[in-house]
């Protein structure tokens, strides 16, 4: 997973392709517009082969399991790529220098909670934090997600990329502008070409297994009892300020159970959006944009989005 490979770009194609593909279907909100088209790689191989073939004009989109997604009701002029399940593997590997098998290789496709599961198996600890994660190991990658105090880059070794021409690109941290939920491209190479993870390698320590699992119970137990987990949600709509939690000053608006079409701020916890039932993408879209302006007016702090938004808010795909 950690080596460049060659690639054969002309091999037929073996995944999934869809044209005007429902968003809705593919992330955590259960709202949203279409993407005009949708693909589903059968492998890496497959998805190397199928990148060159998109036009260098049109957008691509990542998708894992959704949980930091919105696409606008007027849909996505662009391409999704969905890395669920397809980059799935996982993997223990010996660490070079200590020769003990501390390292995780993981997918981009692969579920956070199951980083955290597999090492804790394998009897490897720091890993715990990582089944308060709800999205995939590219989004955490992407985004440096973060929780009960760690975030993902201060344990990645190496991560793997992909780029439109299907070529393969080992990056270590010193390619990346890394800080709080942002990871930029800063060497000349990877910053001038798109490029998507598709693999990383992350280094925790031996430890105990069922210290370990217990942990992850824990973990879980207290996500679940301080989270909307039952009804459609993208996890946290915003990121905390310094020394602030957004959930903090959003409660202190008095915005917990405002709701807006069938967008809702939850009353469980004041930094998540839940879908009522039936919400759009605009109801959703309004929601932030009223929170934002809410908490700026009583308390001059200005909320910045964890959540991504893409796409167009009115029209049709093509």
């Amino acid at each position: 997973m950690n080596m460049a490979e060659s690639l054969n770009t002309n091999m037929a194609l073996r995944g999934e392709l869809k044209k005007h593909e429902p968003m809705s279907t593919h992330v955590s909100w259960r709202a949203g517009g279409m993407v005009r088209q949708f693909y589903k790689p059968a492998d890496l191989a497959d998805l190397q082969a199928f990148l060159p073939k998109v036009p260098a004009s049109e957008p691509i989109l990542f998708v894992g399991l959704g949980s930091n997604l919105l696409v606008r009701d007027g849909g996505f002029e662009g391409t999704v790529i969905l890395v669920t399940p397809t980059l799935s593997g996982i993997a223990l590997a010996v660490d070079e220098v200590t020769n003990e098998a501390t390292i995780v290789e993981a997918g981009a496709g692969v579920a956070s909670p199951h980083v955290a599961k597999f090492a804790a198996k394998n009897h490897l600890a720091a890993a715990e934090w990582l089944a308060g994660v709800p999205g995939t190991v590219g989004g955490a990658l992407a985004m440096n997600a973060g929780c009960y105090g760690t975030e993902t880059w201060d344990q990645v070794v190496s991560c793997v990329t992909v780029d439109r021409s299907g070529a393969l690109h080992t990056r270590t941290k010193a390619d990346f502008d890394i800080g709080y939920r942002h990871v930029f491209a800063t060497t000349a190479e990877s910053a001038k070409n798109d490029e998507w993870f598709v693999s990383a390698r992350f280094k925790f320590v031996p430890g105990d297994a069922a210290t370990a699992q217990a942990r992850i119970k824990e973990l879980l137990a207290k996500r679940m009892a301080s989270q909307p987990l039952d009804k459609p949600n993208a996890g946290s709509t915003f990121r905390n300020p310094p020394n602030d939690h957004a959930a903090r000053l959003i409660e202190s608006c008095g915005l917990k159970g405002h709701t807006i079409g069938g967008a809702q701020v939850s009353i469980k916890h004041a930094n998540f959006i839940i879908n009522v039932g039936h919400a759009t993408a605009a109801d959703i879209e309004s929601m932030i944009a009223h929170m934002q302006a809410t908490v700026f007016a009583k308390t001059g702090v200005e909320l910045v989005r964890e959540v991504k938004i893409v796409g167009n808010r009115l029209g049709k795909i093509v």
